[in-house]
C-alpha cells in the first residue's frame, strides 16, 4: 500500500450524535466514526479515509474503565483506523486492536524506561 493520509477530527457530542444518526441510523453520540474513501487525491496523495472521535464520549468511557483520557483516544484512533483498514467487528477487529495495543504498550514501557534511565 502506497503511504496513506488519514484525517482525525474531533467533534462535539452534538456533531457526533448527527452523524451517528445519519450514517448508523442511531440517535445518540457515540466514541469514534471511520469513513474509508480509499483514493488517491489530485496531488499524487492517498487519501486512507477520516476518523471522527467525540472526546465527551471518550472521556466518559475513560474513566468507567479506570484509564485515562489520553489512553481512551489512543484505542479509540486505533479501532477507527483498523476499521479504514477493513476490519470488522465480526471479522477480527478485536483481535486487531488487541496485538496492536500491546505493541504500543510495550513501545510505551521501553520509552518509559529508556526516559528514565535518562534522568
Amino acid at each position: 500500500m502506497p503511504q496513506a493520509e488519514v484525517v482525525v477530527s474531533f467533534v462535539g457530542t452534538r456533531a457526533m450524535q448527527n452523524l451517528n444518526r445519519k450514517y448508523r441510523h442511531q440517535d445518540k453520540p457515540t466514541d469514534v466514526l471511520s469513513f474509508t474513501m480509499k483514493e488517491k487525491w489530485p496531488d499524487g496523495k492517498y487519501y486512507l479515509g477520516d476518523i471522527i472521535i467525540c472526546p465527551q464520549v471518550a472521556r466518559r468511557q475513560a474513566k468507567s474503565h479506570n484509564h485515562s483520557l489520553s489512553r481512551e483516544l489512543e484505542i479509540l484512533a486505533i479501532h477507527g483506523f483498523l476499521h479504514l483498514l477493513g476490519f470488522e467487528h465480526s471479522a477480527g477487529l478485536e483481535e486487531e486492536e488487541e496485538k496492536v495495543r500491546l505493541l504500543l504498550l510495550n513501545n510505551y514501557k521501553s520509552e518509559a524506561i529508556s526516559g528514565q534511565e535518562a534522568r
